[in-house]
């Protein structure tokens, strides 16, 4: 059992699989592909990512591929918490440049599903938070890009002050949107 249903920016999806619990603790079914293609999501998945971050205020992204190696990605917490951010990047899309923000953590279960031409990020909210993720595509640093995680002209309302968030050195110096090449028509 399956739900998803659509964000601010309907190709971004909220999946929440079914969890079963009892006095032990509980299963759920993360990832099924058959449950996803009938679900509408049909992402052929070629690798795995982990994560941890270590403090509060981790900002991480915002980051996507370029073709030939542009990645649709499928995020869950098993650990803490996050907000989690998309940014729909394909120039000729009537969402270019807006996004969507939704809390993802170990306890909700919820997974954010990424289409390829978004620019995706996310800042935790609890200290060791642990992210897995799966990627349409695999890592290529050729095609790595970013997309500057505090530009005002996208509008969100991250969960912690600029001069506070705890920012890789490539995190920091990334273009704004206004600046970003036209990597998705």
């Amino acid at each position: 059992m399956l739900s998803v249903e659509p964000t601010i920016i309907p190709e971004v999806k909220i999946v929440t699989p079914r969890r079963f619990g009892d006095h032990r603790g509980f299963f759920s079914e993360t990832y099924n592909r058959q449950r996803f293609i009938e679900a509408g999501i049909d992402t052929e998945f070629v690798q795995d990512n982990h994560s941890l971050s270590a403090a509060v205020g981790t900002v991480r992204g915002l980051h996507f591929q370029s073709e030939p190696f542009a990645q649709a990605k499928l995020i869950r917490v098993v650990r803490g918490s996050i907000l989690d951010v998309a940014v729909d990047i394909r120039r000729s899309s009537p969402t270019y440049g807006r996004h969507a923000a939704v809390e993802l953590s170990a306890e909700n279960g919820r997974q954010l599903f990424v289409p390829i031409g978004f620019a995706h990020g996310f800042c935790t909210l609890e200290p060791n938070t642990e992210i897995q993720y799966k990627v349409s595509a695999y890592y290529s640093a050729a095609n790595d890009h970013g997309l500057a995680w505090n530009d005002p002209e996208l509008g969100i309302a991250w969960p912690i002050a600029p001069a506070e968030a705890i920012l890789s050195d490539k995190d920091s110096r990334q273009p704004t949107l206004a600046e970003l090449p036209a990597y998705f028509s």
